[in-house]
């Protein structure tokens, strides 16, 4: 007997190029995208949960007071589809700590740095300002912290000479659509959970970059 695929809810607020390859891996069975909800209507990531029969919501964080009131709300909605899982696909909004606590254990992001360098915005230009010659992404556990919670999973592209910040991402994205599918399975499958702010994966904790992948 097929094991119920694990209900994830994905926030997002932008293209959703991340969410495409979630649904695109979806098939494979160990996940189902149960909906889809961005703080802004126009967010196209929207068109691509919609065109795959996917539920969205739309809530619009300027409706809100402050960030705790939004953030309430939010939770709300993501509980209504009572989900194992929350993904952060692009979702441009710092979450309180009641949020995070409210999913503890149950929030992924994607950064496109290999952390625990290179914390916040604007990854690509300062990596090639501090002449690096290794850049990435790094799945990683929500944590209070900024881009601070545990590493599950990283995947490693060379910086070339004549790099610029665009031809840097475009790999860098590369690697994203690949790797975030894959650590979102793990934790469908049961094989990755966050313990005490540190990663287990299949019940052996993890070091500070995770599980490192070389990637082109």
């Amino acid at each position: 007997m097929s094991q119920t695929p694990c209900p994830i809810v994905v926030l997002i607020s932008g293209n959703g190029s991340n969410l495409q390859a979630l649904m695109d891996h979806s098939d494979e069975g160990a996940y189902s995208v149960c909906a889809v909800i961005s703080n802004k209507a126009d967010a196209f990531g929207l068109q691509r949960a919609s065109k795959a029969g996917i539920p969205t919501r739309v809530i619009d964080h300027r409706d809100y007071a402050d960030r705790l009131s939004f953030d309430q709300r939010l939770i709300e909605e993501i509980d209504s589809f009572s989900p194992k899982l929350v993904v952060l696909a692009g979702f441009m909004r710092i979450l309180s700590p009641e949020f995070v606590q409210h999913f503890a254990g149950k929030i992924l992001n994607i950064h496109p740095s290999l952390l625990p360098a290179y914390r916040g915005t604007h990854t690509h230009e300062r990596v090639l300002e501090a002449g690096e010659k290794e850049h990435g992404v790094s799945v990683h556990f929500v944590t209070e912290e900024l881009d601070g919670g545990p590493v599950v999973l990283q995947a490693t592209v060379p910086v070339n000479s004549d790099d610029t910040a665009i031809t840097l991402a475009e790999r860098v994205f590369k690697q994203e659509h690949r790797i975030y599918p894959k650590a979102v399975a793990w934790f469908a499958a049961g094989r990755l959970r966050m313990n005490e702010k540190a990663v287990e994966f299949d019940g052996k904790r993890l070091g500070v970059s995770g599980i490192r992948e070389i990637g082109a």
